[in-house]
Protein backbone atom coordinates (compact mmCIF):
# COMPACT_ATOMS: atom_id res chain seq x y z
CA UNK A 1 0.00 0.00 0.00
CA UNK A 2 2.83 2.41 0.89
CA UNK A 3 4.32 1.89 -2.58
CA UNK A 4 1.08 2.83 -4.35
CA UNK A 5 0.51 5.82 -2.07
CA UNK A 6 3.99 7.07 -2.93
CA UNK A 7 3.37 6.71 -6.67
CA UNK A 8 0.03 8.47 -6.32
CA UNK A 9 1.58 11.43 -4.51
CA UNK A 10 4.41 11.57 -7.06
CA UNK A 11 2.17 11.71 -10.12
CA UNK A 12 -0.36 14.03 -8.50
CA UNK A 13 2.33 16.48 -7.38
CA UNK A 14 4.09 16.56 -10.76
CA UNK A 15 1.10 16.70 -13.07
CA UNK A 16 -1.20 18.76 -10.86
CA UNK A 17 1.61 21.26 -10.35
CA UNK A 18 2.25 21.36 -14.09
CA UNK A 19 -1.41 21.93 -14.91
CA UNK A 20 -1.77 24.44 -12.09
CA UNK A 21 1.01 26.50 -13.68
CA UNK A 22 -0.96 26.57 -16.93
CA UNK A 23 0.53 23.53 -18.66
CA UNK A 24 -1.48 21.19 -20.86
CA UNK A 25 -1.34 17.41 -20.47
CA UNK A 26 -1.83 16.91 -24.19
CA UNK A 27 1.74 17.94 -24.99
CA UNK A 28 3.04 15.32 -22.54
CA UNK A 29 1.26 12.52 -24.37
CA UNK A 30 4.14 11.50 -26.63
CA UNK A 31 3.88 7.72 -27.19
CA UNK A 32 7.02 7.54 -29.31
CA UNK A 33 9.07 9.28 -26.63
CA UNK A 34 7.74 6.66 -24.20
CA UNK A 35 8.70 3.91 -26.66
CA UNK A 36 12.25 5.20 -27.08
CA UNK A 37 12.91 5.63 -23.36
CA UNK A 38 11.20 2.53 -21.96
CA UNK A 39 12.11 0.29 -24.89
CA UNK A 40 15.80 1.20 -24.74
CA UNK A 41 15.71 1.04 -20.93
CA UNK A 42 14.34 -2.50 -20.99
CA UNK A 43 16.85 -3.49 -23.68
CA UNK A 44 19.74 -2.09 -21.62
CA UNK A 45 18.46 -3.91 -18.52
CA UNK A 46 18.36 -7.21 -20.43
CA UNK A 47 21.82 -6.70 -21.94
CA UNK A 48 23.43 -5.65 -18.65
CA UNK A 49 22.20 -8.42 -16.35
CA UNK A 50 22.54 -12.22 -16.20
CA UNK A 51 19.49 -14.40 -16.72
CA UNK A 52 18.89 -15.20 -13.05
CA UNK A 53 18.67 -11.48 -12.23
CA UNK A 54 16.10 -11.02 -15.00
CA UNK A 55 14.14 -13.99 -13.66
CA UNK A 56 13.85 -12.29 -10.26
CA UNK A 57 12.69 -8.94 -11.66
CA UNK A 58 8.99 -9.44 -10.89
CA UNK A 59 9.79 -11.11 -7.55
CA UNK A 60 11.89 -8.13 -6.51
CA UNK A 61 9.13 -5.69 -7.43
CA UNK A 62 6.77 -7.70 -5.22
CA UNK A 63 9.30 -7.43 -2.38
CA UNK A 64 9.36 -3.65 -2.77
CA UNK A 65 5.55 -3.54 -2.68
CA UNK A 66 5.09 -6.04 0.17
CA UNK A 67 8.08 -5.10 2.34
CA UNK A 68 10.36 -7.41 4.37
CA UNK A 69 9.46 -11.10 4.48
CA UNK A 70 9.88 -11.60 8.22
CA UNK A 71 7.73 -10.12 10.98
CA UNK A 72 8.46 -9.61 14.66
CA UNK A 73 6.64 -12.88 15.38
CA UNK A 74 8.89 -14.74 12.90
CA UNK A 75 11.98 -13.53 14.75
CA UNK A 76 10.44 -14.39 18.11
CA UNK A 77 9.79 -17.93 16.92
CA UNK A 78 13.31 -18.22 15.49
CA UNK A 79 14.87 -17.16 18.78
CA UNK A 80 12.60 -19.56 20.63
CA UNK A 81 13.71 -22.38 18.32
CA UNK A 82 17.37 -21.50 18.87
CA UNK A 83 16.81 -21.51 22.63
CA UNK A 84 15.21 -24.98 22.43
CA UNK A 85 18.09 -26.36 20.39
CA UNK A 86 20.87 -25.01 22.57
CA UNK A 87 19.08 -25.87 25.80
CA UNK A 88 19.00 -29.49 24.65
CA UNK A 89 22.67 -29.31 23.63
CA UNK A 90 23.61 -27.77 26.99
CA UNK A 91 21.71 -30.36 29.01
CA UNK A 92 22.46 -33.51 27.01
CA UNK A 93 25.48 -32.69 24.87
CA UNK A 94 25.90 -31.81 21.20
CA UNK A 95 25.39 -35.41 20.06
CA UNK A 96 21.80 -35.19 21.28
CA UNK A 97 21.14 -32.81 18.36
CA UNK A 98 22.25 -35.31 15.73
CA UNK A 99 18.83 -36.95 15.09
CA UNK A 100 17.15 -33.53 14.97
CA UNK A 101 19.70 -32.16 12.51
CA UNK A 102 19.78 -35.20 10.25
CA UNK A 103 15.98 -35.52 10.08
CA UNK A 104 14.52 -32.11 10.94
CA UNK A 105 11.10 -33.00 9.53
CA UNK A 106 10.88 -35.82 12.09
CA UNK A 107 12.28 -33.69 14.91
CA UNK A 108 10.01 -32.94 17.87
CA UNK A 109 11.83 -29.62 18.31
CA UNK A 110 11.55 -28.40 14.72
CA UNK A 111 7.94 -29.55 14.42
CA UNK A 112 6.97 -26.99 17.06
CA UNK A 113 7.93 -24.27 14.57
CA UNK A 114 6.11 -25.05 11.29
CA UNK A 115 6.75 -21.61 9.77
CA UNK A 116 10.50 -22.13 10.10
CA UNK A 117 10.18 -25.59 8.56
CA UNK A 118 8.79 -23.98 5.40
CA UNK A 119 11.88 -21.78 5.09
CA UNK A 120 14.16 -24.17 3.22
CA UNK A 121 17.19 -21.87 3.01
CA UNK A 122 17.16 -21.09 6.75
CA UNK A 123 16.52 -24.73 7.69
CA UNK A 124 19.42 -25.92 5.52
CA UNK A 125 21.73 -23.18 6.82
CA UNK A 126 20.98 -23.97 10.46
CA UNK A 127 21.20 -27.74 10.12
CA UNK A 128 24.46 -27.62 8.14
CA UNK A 129 26.26 -25.74 10.90
CA UNK A 130 24.66 -27.63 13.76
CA UNK A 131 25.83 -30.79 12.01
CA UNK A 132 29.39 -29.46 12.10
CA UNK A 133 29.02 -28.94 15.84
CA UNK A 134 27.83 -32.51 16.34
CA UNK A 135 30.88 -33.67 14.38
CA UNK A 136 33.17 -32.02 16.92
CA UNK A 137 33.99 -28.67 15.36
CA UNK A 138 34.52 -26.35 18.33
CA UNK A 139 36.65 -23.59 16.79
CA UNK A 140 34.40 -20.54 16.91
CA UNK A 141 36.69 -18.31 14.84
CA UNK A 142 36.98 -20.81 12.00
CA UNK A 143 33.25 -21.43 12.08
CA UNK A 144 32.47 -17.72 11.97
CA UNK A 145 34.81 -17.22 9.00
CA UNK A 146 33.13 -20.09 7.17
CA UNK A 147 29.65 -18.76 7.92
CA UNK A 148 30.60 -15.27 6.77
CA UNK A 149 31.92 -16.66 3.50
CA UNK A 150 28.74 -18.63 2.90
CA UNK A 151 26.55 -15.64 3.76
CA UNK A 152 28.54 -13.57 1.29
CA UNK A 153 27.76 -16.13 -1.39
CA UNK A 154 24.09 -16.36 -0.40
CA UNK A 155 23.70 -12.56 -0.39
CA UNK A 156 25.64 -12.04 -3.62
CA UNK A 157 22.49 -12.26 -5.74
CA UNK A 158 20.83 -9.65 -3.52
CA UNK A 159 23.62 -7.21 -4.36
CA UNK A 160 23.21 -7.98 -8.06
CA UNK A 161 19.46 -7.32 -7.87
CA UNK A 162 19.92 -3.94 -6.20
CA UNK A 163 22.74 -3.00 -8.58
CA UNK A 164 20.53 -3.83 -11.57
CA UNK A 165 17.88 -1.33 -10.47
CA UNK A 166 20.48 1.29 -9.51
CA UNK A 167 22.11 1.10 -12.94
CA UNK A 168 18.72 1.36 -14.62
CA UNK A 169 17.98 4.48 -12.56
CA UNK A 170 21.38 5.95 -13.51
CA UNK A 171 20.72 5.31 -17.19
CA UNK A 172 17.18 6.68 -17.52
CA UNK A 173 18.15 10.40 -17.68
CA UNK A 174 20.64 9.64 -20.46
CA UNK A 175 18.01 7.67 -22.37
CA UNK A 176 15.68 10.63 -21.90
CA UNK A 177 18.31 12.82 -23.53
CA UNK A 178 18.50 10.35 -26.43
CA UNK A 179 14.76 10.72 -26.95
CA UNK A 180 15.07 14.50 -26.69
CA UNK A 181 17.92 14.62 -29.22
CA UNK A 182 15.89 12.56 -31.66
CA UNK A 183 13.03 15.00 -31.11
CA UNK A 184 15.32 17.94 -31.85
CA UNK A 185 16.51 16.22 -35.03
CA UNK A 186 12.90 15.83 -36.08
CA UNK A 187 12.30 19.50 -35.24
CA UNK A 188 15.25 20.60 -37.39
CA UNK A 189 13.73 18.68 -40.30
CA UNK A 190 10.69 20.93 -39.92
CA UNK A 191 12.60 24.22 -39.49
CA UNK A 192 10.59 25.85 -42.28
CA UNK A 193 7.33 25.35 -40.39
CA UNK A 194 5.61 28.26 -38.60
CA UNK A 195 6.55 29.02 -34.93
CA UNK A 196 3.47 27.35 -33.40
CA UNK A 197 4.37 24.04 -35.05
CA UNK A 198 8.05 24.35 -34.14
CA UNK A 199 7.09 25.15 -30.55
CA UNK A 200 4.98 22.02 -30.38
CA UNK A 201 7.81 19.90 -31.80
CA UNK A 202 10.37 21.34 -29.37
CA UNK A 203 7.98 20.78 -26.47
CA UNK A 204 7.48 17.17 -27.56
CA UNK A 205 11.26 16.69 -27.72
CA UNK A 206 11.74 18.03 -24.19
CA UNK A 207 9.21 15.51 -22.90
CA UNK A 208 11.93 12.88 -23.34
CA UNK A 209 14.28 14.68 -20.94
CA UNK A 210 11.45 15.24 -18.46
CA UNK A 211 10.34 11.63 -18.58
CA UNK A 212 13.84 10.19 -18.19
CA UNK A 213 14.56 12.31 -15.11
CA UNK A 214 11.15 11.64 -13.56
CA UNK A 215 11.39 7.88 -14.01
CA UNK A 216 14.97 7.81 -12.72
CA UNK A 217 14.67 9.93 -9.58
CA UNK A 218 10.98 9.46 -8.90
CA UNK A 219 10.43 5.74 -9.56
CA UNK A 220 13.39 3.46 -10.38
CA UNK A 221 15.87 5.07 -7.97
CA UNK A 222 13.48 4.84 -5.00
CA UNK A 223 12.63 1.25 -5.99
CA UNK A 224 16.34 0.39 -5.86
CA UNK A 225 16.70 2.01 -2.43
CA UNK A 226 13.60 0.27 -1.08
CA UNK A 227 14.73 -3.10 -2.47
CA UNK A 228 18.11 -2.67 -0.78
CA UNK A 229 16.39 -2.04 2.55
CA UNK A 230 14.05 -5.04 2.17
CA UNK A 231 16.83 -7.45 1.19
CA UNK A 232 19.10 -6.27 4.01
CA UNK A 233 16.22 -6.67 6.46
CA UNK A 234 15.59 -10.24 5.28
CA UNK A 235 19.29 -11.07 5.51
CA UNK A 236 19.13 -10.51 9.27
CA UNK A 237 17.27 -13.82 9.61
CA UNK A 238 20.32 -15.89 8.65
CA UNK A 239 22.67 -13.49 10.43
CA UNK A 240 20.65 -14.04 13.62
CA UNK A 241 21.18 -17.81 13.28
CA UNK A 242 24.91 -17.29 12.73
CA UNK A 243 25.22 -14.98 15.74
CA UNK A 244 23.45 -17.46 18.01
CA UNK A 245 25.58 -20.42 16.91
CA UNK A 246 28.84 -18.51 17.39
CA UNK A 247 27.65 -17.28 20.78
CA UNK A 248 26.97 -20.86 21.89
CA UNK A 249 30.38 -21.98 20.64
CA UNK A 250 31.92 -19.27 22.80
CA UNK A 251 30.44 -20.96 25.86
CA UNK A 252 27.36 -18.85 26.56
CA UNK A 253 24.21 -20.22 28.19
CA UNK A 254 21.14 -20.70 25.92
CA UNK A 255 19.36 -17.59 27.25
CA UNK A 256 22.49 -15.51 26.57
CA UNK A 257 22.79 -17.09 23.12
CA UNK A 258 19.33 -15.92 22.05
CA UNK A 259 19.98 -12.50 23.59
CA UNK A 260 22.99 -12.15 21.28
CA UNK A 261 20.76 -13.11 18.37
CA UNK A 262 18.07 -10.64 19.48
CA UNK A 263 20.49 -7.75 19.70
CA UNK A 264 21.44 -7.78 16.00
CA UNK A 265 17.81 -7.43 14.83
CA UNK A 266 16.35 -4.14 13.62
CA UNK A 267 14.35 -2.32 16.26
CA UNK A 268 11.08 -2.66 14.31
CA UNK A 269 11.32 -6.47 14.32
CA UNK A 270 13.15 -7.13 17.57
CA UNK A 271 11.15 -8.69 20.43
CA UNK A 272 11.82 -7.10 23.77
CA UNK A 273 13.90 -8.90 26.39
CA UNK A 274 10.76 -9.46 28.44
CA UNK A 275 8.83 -10.90 25.49
CA UNK A 276 11.69 -13.25 24.67
CA UNK A 277 12.06 -14.27 28.31
CA UNK A 278 8.35 -15.13 28.49
CA UNK A 279 8.60 -17.23 25.32
CA UNK A 280 11.61 -19.16 26.51
CA UNK A 281 10.06 -19.62 29.95
CA UNK A 282 6.98 -21.19 28.35
CA UNK A 283 9.32 -23.42 26.41
CA UNK A 284 11.16 -24.42 29.57
CA UNK A 285 7.92 -25.09 31.44
CA UNK A 286 6.66 -27.17 28.53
Amino acid sequence: MKFYIGLGILFFSVFAGYMGAGGHLKILMQPFEFLIIFGSGIAAFIIANPGHVLDRFVTNLKKVINGPKYSKNDYSQLLNLLFSIFRLAKNKGMLSLEPHVENPFDSAIFQKFPAFMLNNSALTFMCDYLRLLTMGNDNAMQMEDLMNQELEVLFHDDHLDVSAFEKMADGMPALGIVAAVLGVIHTMESISQPPEILGSLIGAALVGTFLGILVSYGIVGPIAQNLKYVLEADQKYLICIKTAIISYMNGNAPIIVVEYGRKILDEHYRPSFTELEELTQQNTDG
